[in-house]
């Protein structure tokens, strides 16, 4: 009947914009949409109705249920950056390694190169990162792992809250201690035990971590409730973290360790018990170690002689030695070293006639021992952080092998120069690159401070430019101009403008050598004077 409104029914899913719109063409007065009161207001609401659903079909997507609203992410109350520091990280931020041909990099800085030593020096100053840059931020450390704890430093707060929305970013969830979660202080003894009893393994690796940080013995004491109770690869990487502030107080634990039912267990136990001198193992070790070695003053020198142990008895294995030698490796040189690697440093001053440790290592050692005898004083001394027989063993830059008395390989003499300080390691570095070159000198600059003291910058760069006036092609010292970059002191750049000039070649170099020389010092000239200006940058106001 006309006016009369026809009967109401719900339109099925998918068929909510046709029935609006067949209302409309009709009019109110003739039929009601579903949902929608007849009478005078029936017309606002369809035109609300209307609003509602033309949002909806725009948005794509269907309306569901309200879910709870995501709580904001905690304030960071850091002092913002700079204006010029934030232009700059957005640089450094965009930057892709270029695909250039045949290996050749032209004069453009490596600006993602650079990005460690913005954000360790961004981190120093304390400033917060901006809003804008932590998705590329987060996006940069899930590609280089090395970078990602500087990151997180520098991201704050917000970078775990993006964390929790982003799965590629979990991995900052994962190095946040207790998950990004904030773990329980001694104020809180009930959430800590309950965290220590229940929470997922990292959650407790970092609650442990972060106790053993403020109180040592806290940490010691929450270990042993669940210690008898726990995996043999969980109590591994437990007992590993009392690394972290050893102590004496130490020794009752880790003697109970070493009747640990896993071998690893043991051997960590017996590794930090050597580390302590005055401990009961170190005073073991020290024994057994100097029954094996003794100064013969029978002969027309003094002279070292080794009497290496005949066995492995059950309290050498105890003590943490391995019974059972590498392949081509004999068993009583394996157990002599190991029993004078654990043996506190000061033993030998005793047994040896009150010598020095220079004195000890200019001795000659009989019955060709002398190698075996002096790695293992190198792993007694950088496990022991003993710099006077560091550099005993070191011996001067300038010997013949380049090593001194002790050292083996390049990647020992690194060891031994990192329990020197940092002007003694320098110091040392240079030395040895004056007269041995570039050559074997990588991995000993990678233990330097940065950026380099003036002597080492200075044999750094006369070493580069003997390499040139050689003609050498550059590529041979590609890493080392790249350590370059990132770790001379940017005031070495006078020097360098004079090097960035084609040089004459030599007969017989290698051809356009000097074009590719000229070319990577105008790299590392522009570098440095980037770097000066980012340091600048960076300085607070």
């Amino acid at each position: 009947m006309p006016g009369t409104p026809a009967a109401t029914k719900t339109p099925p899913d998918g068929n909510r914009w046709e029935e609006l719109v067949t209302v409309a063409l009709l009019g109110t007065a003739r039929r009601t949409p579903s949902g929608v009161t007849a009478g005078r207001d029936a017309p606002t609401a369809l035109l609300d109705s209307a609003a509602v659903e033309t949002v909806r079909r725009r948005a794509g997507m269907q309306l569901g249920r309200a879910a709870a609203r995501i709580e904001p992410a905690a304030e960071d109350a850091r002092p913002a950056l700079p204006s010029a520091a934030a232009r700059r990280l957005t640089m450094l931020l965009a930057d892709r390694p270029g695909a250039g041909s045949g290996g050749r990099r032209g004069t453009t800085p490596d600006l993602m190169e650079l990005l460690p030593q913005w954000l360790a020096t961004a981190n120093r100053h304390g400033f917060a990162a901006p809003a804008q840059a932590l998705p590329a931020l987060l996006d940069a450390a899930r590609g280089r792992t090395d970078i990602r704890p500087a990151v997180l430093a520098f991201a704050g707060p917000r970078a775990l809250w993006l964390a929790r929305l982003n799965a590629d970013w979990r991995f900052a969830l994962r190095a946040a201690p207790g998950g990004g979660a904030a773990l329980p202080g001694p104020e809180e003894p009930e959430r800590m035990r309950e965290l220590w009893e229940e929470g997922l393994f990292a959650e407790r690796v970092a609650l442990l971590a972060a106790v053993r940080g403020r109180d040592a013995g806290a940490a010691r004491d929450l270990l042993a409730t669940t210690w008898a109770s726990e995996r043999a690869e969980d109590r591994l990487m437990f007992l590993d973290s009392l690394r972290t502030g050893l102590c004496a107080a130490d020794e009752p634990f880790l003697e109970q360790a070493l009747a640990d039912r896993s071998r690893n267990v043991r051997s960590t136990a017996a590794e930090l018990l050597s580390a302590l001198p005055a401990s009961a193992l170190a005073g073991r070790m020290a024994e057994r170690a100097g029954s094996c070695v003794a100064v013969d003053h029978t002969r027309g020198t003094p002279t070292i002689v080794v009497e290496a142990p005949h066995e492995c008895d059950p309290g050498m294995e105890r003590d943490g030695v391995v019974a059972k030698a590498p392949a081509r490796r004999g068993e009583r040189s394996w157990w002599l070293g190991q029993l004078v690697d654990a043996a506190p440093l000061g033993t030998w001053s005793r047994r040896l006639g009150g010598r020095t440790p220079e004195e000890i290592v200019a001795l000659p050692v009989a019955d060709d021992w002398r190698d075996e005898l002096h790695a293992a004083w190198c792993r007694a001394a950088v496990r022991q952080r003993d710099p006077s027989w560091s550099r005993a063993l070191l011996g001067t830059p300038a010997v013949p092998e380049a090593g001194g008395p002790g050292a083996m390989s390049l990647a020992e003499r690194a060891k031994l120069l990192s329990t020197l300080g940092a002007a003694e390691r320098a110091e040392w570095v240079a030395g040895f690159i004056a007269v041995h070159g570039l050559s074997e000198a990588f991995q000993l600059l990678g233990v330097c401070a940065v950026p380099w003291a003036g002597p080492l910058g200075r044999a750094v760069v006369d070493a580069l430019n003997i390499a040139r006036d050689a003609g050498s092609y550059p590529w041979s010292f590609s890493g080392v101009m790249g350590l370059a970059e990132r770790c001379l002191d940017p005031a070495e750049a006078i020097r360098l403008e004079a090097l960035t000039a084609v040089p004459d070649e030599p007969e017989h170099a290698a051809p356009g050598a000097g074009g590719y020389w000229a070319e990577s010092f105008q790299r590392l000239l522009t570098t440095l004077r980037l770097r000066a200006t980012i340091q600048t940058e960076l300085t607070p106001p």
